[in-house]
């Protein structure tokens, strides 16, 4: 028996080249730079900070986070500068950004034409230098959808990446 069940087992892994162990590969790199080149900006990226999700009703979405639920839901903050309304639902280890247009100029406005129910809007991002943030992704060709960082939810400023350049997803990135 322990014969025929080794060698179905040996079968099975010629079947399965994946399951074989994998040779490591141990990659280096040198952090000394030759004299003539500059390091370019400095950045960390962070935590999550929240993920937004757009609702076409901010009230009951509210309702639902918290008597449902029975998380922690702040208060109304109106943002007129970003055309939104948002309201934080803590989830203790990040939280969720309940997001409703203000006014007809709103991008949460377009985003809930197409989408009518709502659904998830962005990520933020914590980073520790949002400047050398913006200079590093400009270099690498990511496209920033301002010119410059604006202050955010939290009053810390904000930028946010095009979307195409960040696997399909909206990254807003906040300074720490």
């Amino acid at each position: 028996m322990a014969r025929v069940l080794k060698a179905a087992i040996a079968s099975a892994v010629g079947l399965f080249p994946r399951l074989q162990t994998p040779v490591p590969t141990v990659r280096t790199f040198s952090m000394s730079l030759p004299s003539h080149q500059v390091a370019g900006p400095v950045w960390n990226l962070g935590r999550l900070n929240h993920v937004a999700v757009a609702v076409p009703d901010l009230e009951k979405a509210k309702a639902f986070y918290k008597n449902v639920l029975g998380a922690q839901v702040g208060e109304t903050v109106p943002l007129p500068e970003h055309g939104v309304s948002v309201v934080f639902v803590n989830l203790g280890n990040t939280k969720m950004e309940l997001l409703h247009p203000l006014g007809n100029d709103s991008p949460i406005a377009g985003f809930l034409q197409k989408n009518k129910a709502g659904g998830m809007h962005h990520i933020c991002i914590e980073v520790d230098n949002i400047n050398a943030a913006v200079m590093d992704l400009k270099e690498k060709k990511i496209r920033i959808l301002s010119e410059e960082a604006k202050i955010g939810a939290h009053g810390k400023p904000v930028i946010f990446l095009h979307p195409k350049d960040c696997g399909g997803v909206l990254v807003e990135l906040e300074q720490v």
